[in-house]
């Protein structure tokens, strides 16, 4: 589950981990009001309208502007909002921006020069450790800066056993280039930023950048959290800032039907019980020409209603030419999946693309009868290589 910029940097706060303050918004009045509050809590007189969508490189769309006075905090937040804002993260229709986070200036004249770093955390799933990935080169795309220049990205590899050692955070400082204030203040950073990590079943930590200011201060002056969704029934209160705006409409409306849904850019969608025969049907489709238009699991308890359901979100996606059922009756008996596709024939209407149903296992004789009775245009296959075949005629 990702989260937006804002509820990230609470909770790295919470942590302990400092932050570039700010105050979210979702109107222009809302946000020259928090622009004044953040100039009387840090004195900043200018600001950073800051858009809050799902999605990096958002200064390269127009989603940050820097605003010097309050007028044009409520002008440039007036611009932002209620854009369509695309980025090379966002599809080609970009993300409306329901709102903005006001942020403190940190980027003042001082003493020292500014610097931006970047660093993340997360599992390196070669090793089966996490991880800390850093480099000098902060507010770059990262994959820019490892095809370009691999040597300026460093990586320290945390033991579970004994966690983030003080020695490992000392040495992530000095990679860095820093000495003093600044050098201390990062190994605090690094250590607190660890532990928020690992307290919360996070997935992701993206800080870009990370900056050490003019008086050498280093905070986060953005973050990208993404949390593990297996491990929310632990974090009820982080599960609460889910934002379903910001996901795909037909992604949710799966998760609300308890149905394991992936939308893909293929044009034969599926329908499947179990991962593995998931994935071994979306191969089935690619080795006869198609192309998988989604991952559908409806589990192992899957009922007519449920199939119903299935039907009518794949029905959404207008690319789909071809449906190919998929299920093996392990737990789920197959009549009561053929139901659930006569159900779906009867409640839908004409279904306008072909058919083609593989039922076997568990009743999968009278499942083949249920859907031969009901005289619906479906085509039956037993072996994977029956399917194959006419999901290749479908297709041509």
């Amino acid at each position: 589950m990702n989260l937006h910029e804002y509820q990230g940097k609470e909770i790295l706060n919470s942590f302990g981990v400092a932050i570039q303050r700010g105050i979210v918004a979702t109107t222009p009045d809302e946000a020259a009001a928090a622009a004044q509050k953040l100039t009387e809590q840090t004195g900043t007189s200018w600001h950073v309208v800051k858009a809050q969508i799902h999605a990096g490189g958002r200064g390269k769309g127009g989603g940050v502007k820097l605003a010097k006075n309050l007028d044009e905090v409520r002008s440039k937040s007036s611009e932002i909002l209620g854009m369509m804002l695309i980025t090379p993260q966002t599809s080609q229709e970009g993300k409306k921006v329901h709102q903005v986070l006001i942020a403190e200036d940190v980027y003042y004249p001082g003493e020292s020069e500014t610097k931006e770093f970047y660093m993340s955390v997360l599992l390196d799933r070669q090793q089966g450790r996490n991880a800390i990935l850093y480099s000098t080169e902060g507010g770059m795309d990262i994959e820019e800066v490892a095809e370009k220049t691999p040597h300026l990205i460093f990586k320290e590899i945390i033991d579970p056993l004994v966690g983030l050692g003080d020695f490992q955070a000392r040495k992530i400082a000095f990679n860095l280039g820093l000495s003093g204030k600044a050098f201390k203040e990062m190994v605090a950073f690094v250590k607190a930023l660890y532990r928020a990590y690992d307290s919360i079943d996070a997935g992701l930590f993206e800080i870009n950048p990370v900056l050490k200011t003019s008086d050498d201060r280093i905070i986060a002056v953005d973050a990208k959290v993404s949390l593990d969704g297996n491990g929310l029934f632990r974090h009820a209160d982080y599960a609460a800032l889910r934002d379903k705006r910001e996901e795909d409409p037909m992604d949710v409306e799966a998760g609300e039907a308890g149905l394991n849904f992936v939308k893909l850019d293929g044009n034969v969608a599926c329908m499947v019980n179990g991962a593995g025969l998931a994935m071994a049907t979306m191969d089935i489709i690619k080795m006869a020409g198609g192309n998988p238009a989604n991952f559908l699991d409806v589990g192992g308890t899957a009922d007519a209603k449920r199939v119903e359901t299935a039907f009518r979100l794949i029905l959404k996606d207008p690319n789909v030419k071809a449906i190919l059922v998929n299920i093996f009756g392990g737990i789920v008996r197959c009549d009561r999946v053929a139901q659930g596709i006569v159900d779906a024939y009867q409640s839908i209407g004409d279904i306008p693309v072909p058919i083609i149903v593989r039922l076997e296992g568990t009743n999968a004789k009278e499942a083949k009868e249920l859907i031969d009775k009901s005289g619906l245009a479906v085509h039956s296959a037993i072996l994977l290589q029956e399917a194959a075949d006419l999901v290749q005629k479908m297709v041509r």
